[in-house]
């Protein structure tokens, strides 16, 4: 029976097979890390490379959903990824849209074909708030949803919180100014950065673990408010290794089991859900 627009978490199968042999999630086999997963509550995996068919099996034995992701640079890309993602398929997908570099023009096309391949293939591609891409800039993506308000995100909020340093000068209003943004978010990757670290550990009481708090409660009270009976927002942790510089290391040695900080995101996530869903 239905209850309403639901919160389900994801878990990134890129963040848990970079684990150390050291982190209580590291497991030997890829089946026993998605045995691990789901018996950790945990109601997909998401990947970032292309799954084989026995994986896809693999997950779906175990009840699992899936998701991918992928990067589109040019307009027939999003065709390409979207055709992909439907034939394996995928619940959705999170797109790195451009890199950034492109003038309006190019990053209205772009955003154009990413919807329309959406919606010829019937599967949500969520572009991501992340660096490198069209989106990296808070003033310029809000200016992308005026112009293109069919656009849906993956909520990678990390990006911006470093990047743009959004407690330099007032958070508050920087908050209010995305709006239009969070109000279409469908899809988060739970990681939190500190004004000068894109991945830190959770910090109870830290002022910064209470604004991303703050932007997933928001994020999931837009979406029930929108949302149909049937519909779901999917939460996905992602700590990457240091291996792409995420993960910080001292005397070396990771600073924190990721394993241990992606249910700790999970359990912030559910009860961020939990709010949004009585407020």
């Amino acid at each position: 029976m239905n209850v309403g627009p639901a919160l389900r978490c994801y878990m990134n199968l890129m963040a848990v097979r970079s684990l150390p042999e050291s982190s209580r999630g590291f497991r030997a086999s890829a089946a026993e890390q998605l045995d691990l997963i789901a018996s950790t509550g945990y109601t997909g995996v998401q990947f970032a490379d292309v799954p084989g068919i026995a994986e896809l099996a693999e997950c779906r034995r175990r009840g699992l959903g899936v998701c991918g992701s992928g990067r589109v640079n040019k307009v027939h890309e999003a065709a390409e990824l979207a055709d992909r993602l439907a034939g394996e398929g995928s619940d959705c997908g999170t797109v790195h849209l451009g890199w950034g570099l492109e003038d309006d023009s190019e990053a209205w096309s772009l955003i154009e074909a990413v919807i329309e391949a959406a919606e010829r293939w019937r599967v949500p591609l969520y572009v991501e708030t992340h660096r490198a891409t069209i989106c990296q800039d808070m003033w310029r993506t809000v200016q992308f949803v005026s112009r293109l308000p069919d656009i849906r995100f993956n909520g990678d909020f990390s990006h911006w919180y470093a990047g743009q340093e959004m407690v330099y000068g007032d958070f508050q209003r920087k908050f209010e100014f995305i709006q239009p943004v969070i109000e279409r978010v469908r899809f988060v990757h739970g990681r939190i950065a500190n004004p000068g670290c894109i991945q830190v550990p959770v910090t109870t009481g830290a002022s910064y673990v209470r604004h991303f708090e703050q932007l997933w409660t928001a994020c999931f009270r837009a979406f029930i408010a929108h949302a149909t009976a049937e519909e779901y927002i999917i939460f996905t942790p992602e700590l990457l290794g240091p291996d792409i510089f995420y993960a910080r290391v001292f005397d070396g040695s990771e600073e924190s089991d990721r394993w241990d900080e992606m249910l700790l995101l999970k359990g912030m996530a559910e009860q961020c859900f939990a709010s949004a869903r009585c407020c």
